[in-house]
């Protein structure tokens, strides 16, 4: 017998010792970086929204156009919840990422059901999107363990997940109108349950949370893109070509618009926002609420596109001419609006240039759709010269430097004086 064996003393009971089986726990996330377990999972999601353009284009009326908006808001929803989520754990740590693979898998359900949300996939969509949600409840109430207040809104809000995901399922059993009014009912309960079990107990990394969302409007605007190029397949000619080099012209527009400057100010009052209610207020409204304006506006303008590109020397109908000029003008009014509430003013070019536009809609009804791409085009061009003169040089120190309060204090106080 060794000597270990001697000072072990006599043999007793015979013991296994069995491995602990992995448990699902939430690691808590370090730093602001989107990591990239996040893109990918955005590019699952906006394969749905972009689906919503689909359903759009299969049924052309208003209430296509309506049922695309309302699926959209679903969507929406259900991701900006995983925006919150992945401001408190880290989405790449241990067994989570399994978690969020199996929500990917339900979104990509989710995504083929769009175009019959309202019809045959009505039921199947409803039950996609309800353990997607379910995946996200579950994920916050472990990370909140230690943490009172967050279990307590993580709670409140499963409620009102568990309610509005019923009443969708329900929804299906339903068409025409009364099918419309439960979407409705869920959307409302969805966004106004912030409200309703308030905002104290919700965490965020405010550098993570601007980044993610202005990542979401990269990803969809390329996804604008992608469907110009989907609808010009396999067939070019001068107005075709002439309709895709517009179409990116615009994304390009509306990229620039965002992101030139009011992305970063816009991020960096976010941080500067007193932490708790303040800073969650704030992002709630700006990010979870104001930008499904802009994510709206892409939707419908991509739709607007695709039917651009399909009767370039055609006028458009009422319909994609209020996707194509009305897109746009919702999102420029849904900056106007993510200006006001972030600093309490108003932009006076955006609002201009979304009238403009507005007035554009029955103008077009009567003119070649290219002509009316056109316009739009022009519009946003003048739009996007006249803000970049504005700003000057204020603009190019704020985007080179990073350190940025010398230069976004004079950039604030010269927005002040418009």
């Amino acid at each position: 017998m060794s000597d270990a064996s001697s000072a072990a003393g006599p043999p007793g009971p015979a013991r296994h010792h069995r491995p602990h089986a992995p448990r699902l726990s939430a690691v808590r996330r370090e730093g602001e970086r989107v990591t990239p377990l996040e893109l990918f999972f955005d590019l699952v999601f906006v394969l749905a929204i972009t689906e919503c353009t689909t359903l759009m284009s299969h049924h052309p009326s208003w209430s296509g156009l309506a049922q695309g908006l309302l699926v959209l808001g679903v969507l929406w929803w259900a991701w900006a919840s995983y925006a919150w989520l992945t401001s408190v754990i880290d989405p790449e740590a241990g067994p989570v990422r399994l978690v969020f693979f199996a929500a990917m898998a339900s979104m990509l359900i989710a995504a083929i059901c769009v175009p019959e949300a309202f019809g045959s996939l009505a039921l199947a969509f409803a039950l996609a999107v309800g353990f997607f949600r379910v995946a996200h409840i579950a994920l916050f109430i472990i990370a909140s363990s230690d943490a009172p207040d967050l279990r307590r809104s993580s709670t409140a809000l499963g409620v009102s997940t568990a309610i509005a995901v019923a009443i969708l399922a329900t929804a299906s059993a339903f068409d025409g109108l009364p099918q419309a009014a439960l979407w409705v009912l869920a959307l409302a309960l969805d966004f106004g349950g912030p409200y309703l079990f308030g905002i104290e107990g919700w965490q965020l990394v405010p550098g993570h949370f601007a980044e993610r969302h202005g990542l979401i409007i990269i990803i969809a605007l390329g996804e604008s893109i992608v469907d110009i190029g989907a609808g010009a397949a396999g067939h070019l000619d001068l107005g075709v070509g002439v309709a895709a080099v517009l179409g990116v012209a615009v994304a390009a527009a509306l990229w620039w618009v965002y992101f030139d400057v009011v992305a970063l100010v816009s991020a960096r009052r976010l941080a500067a926002a007193e932490a708790g209610p303040v800073q969650n207020a704030l992002a709630r409204d700006s990010y979870s609420y104001l930008h499904l304006f802009l994510v709206a506006g892409i939707v419908l303008t991509a739709f607007g596109l695709e039917e651009v590109l399909a009767h370039t020397d055609e006028h458009l109908h009422w319909q994609p001419a209020v996707g194509l000029c009305g897109g746009i003008a919702l999102y420029l009014l849904g900056l106007v609006a993510f200006r006001y509430r972030q600093k309490g003013d108003w932009n006076r070019y955006k609002p201009v240039a979304a009238a403009l536009l507005l007035l554009l809609i029955p103008i077009a009804t009567t003119i070649p759709a290219l002509a009316t791409l056109a316009i739009a085009t022009a519009l946003l061009a003048l739009l996007v010269a006249r803000e970049h003169s504005n700003y000057d040089e204020r603009r190019d120190e704020l985007r080179s430097r990073n350190t940025m309060t010398e230069a976004e204090a004079e950039l604030i106080a010269a927005e002040r004086e418009e």
